[in-house]
């Protein structure tokens, strides 16, 4: 396993801010809080794949979704392999002498939700074109895709990235690595993110799902007020394998290199003393296997009051894995009015 990323990327070139940070213009940009601090955070993710979208989908017991949209990718073109090369180790999120029962019955301290930061879900703006086409066009275009939807009030695909109004920097980069169209899960899955509505998507391996969860991740915290001393994350993306995590955090510094915000990634099989320190300076993402995370909150090295975006990459694969007694733990530490995105293979 090589070196875990930087937390801090290269700076802007001529030192500017990102165009869309907190206190930017609208349609995503946040309230005024002060000059926020440097930054990754993005996506991985390529293109192909297609897309199932819809809601009412109860993925645990407790049942994580509050009339949520759906989305899923099914087959589709592409050759990007950032989704792919998933390894088996760290499937238990570093335990480091941990067995499963003790990280499965360890209890974790109970968190104060009182006096939360308000915050804001909603950033969607409909672009004209979308806005303008007929329902027939919009039937048309998904079945086109193979896109399938569940729920009520979806909102309608994008067919163009700029259609998702998303901040400069990140259409730039789409731009330099070469993607003429958003996938299938991303043309469907953004506007709901983007909307704050819960999600679950399905799409295949190489269907570009990180950065249909990642990008809006940057839109909803940058919105946000800044953290303050003592404030976990906004952003949790919880992974199965530390593989995952990284190719995550990996991906993320692609986007997030002329972005205004922080990220980490906490697995097992690394010296926790790098994630730590991460943890303790405050970061706006974090990027973790269960079982590490579980250990860090344990140690109240951070705390997830300030999550209000969770998101569940190869969910059906923790799943299998037995993570969801320690995915059960993790939400309860979360502050109660997130929003979820679960994403299944």
């Amino acid at each position: 396993m090589g070196p875990q990323p930087s937390m801090y990327p290269r700076p802007m070139p001529g030192g500017g801010a990102a165009s869309y940070g907190r206190g930017g213009p609208l349609p995503y940009g946040g309230p005024q809080a002060g000059g926020p601090p440097p930054m990754d955070g993005g996506s991985r993710g390529g293109m192909g794949g297609s897309g199932r979208v819809g809601g009412g989908y109860q993925p645990f017991e407790g049942g994580f979704a509050r009339g949520s949209d759906m989305g899923s990718g099914g087959r589709g073109g592409g050759r990007f392999s950032s989704d792919g090369g998933r390894g088996s180790s760290g499937g238990r999120g570093g335990r480091h002498g941990r067995s499963r029962d003790d990280l499965d019955n360890l209890t974790l301290p109970k968190q104060d939700f009182g006096n939360l930061v308000p915050f804001e879900k909603n950033f969607y703006v409909e672009n004209h074109a979308v806005r303008a086409m007929t329902d027939q066009e919009v039937a048309h275009y998904r079945a086109r895709r193979d896109i399938t939807i569940e729920g009520q009030d979806v909102p309608r695909p994008i067919q163009m990235f700029h259609e998702a109004n998303f901040p400069d920097y990140c259409l730039e980069v789409i731009s330099r690595l070469g993607f003429v169209e958003p996938t299938p899960i991303q043309s469907q899955g953004w506007p709901m993110a983007l909307k704050g509505r819960d999600l679950i998507g399905i799409a295949e391996t190489g269907s570009g799902k990180t950065l249909a969860y990642l990008l809006p991740a940057l839109v909803h915290v940058s919105a946000q007020p800044r953290l303050a001393q003592g404030d976990g994350p906004i952003v949790l993306v919880l992974a199965p394998t530390r593989e995952l995590a990284v190719q995550i955090q990996e991906e993320a510094v692609k986007f997030g290199s002329r972005a205004n915000i922080r990220s980490t990634c906490i697995y097992g099989g690394a010296p926790k003393g790098p994630q730590i320190r991460d943890l303790r300076r405050g970061v706006e993402i974090v990027i973790a296997t269960p079982g590490r995370l579980i250990d860090m909150l344990e140690a109240q090295h951070t705390n997830l009051k300030r999550v209000t975006y969770l998101v569940l990459d190869e969910a059906d694969r923790m799943l299998d894995m037995g993570f969801e007694p320690q995915i059960r733990k993790l939400i309860s530490q979360a502050c109660t009015i997130c929003f979820f995105l679960l994403y299944f293979n």
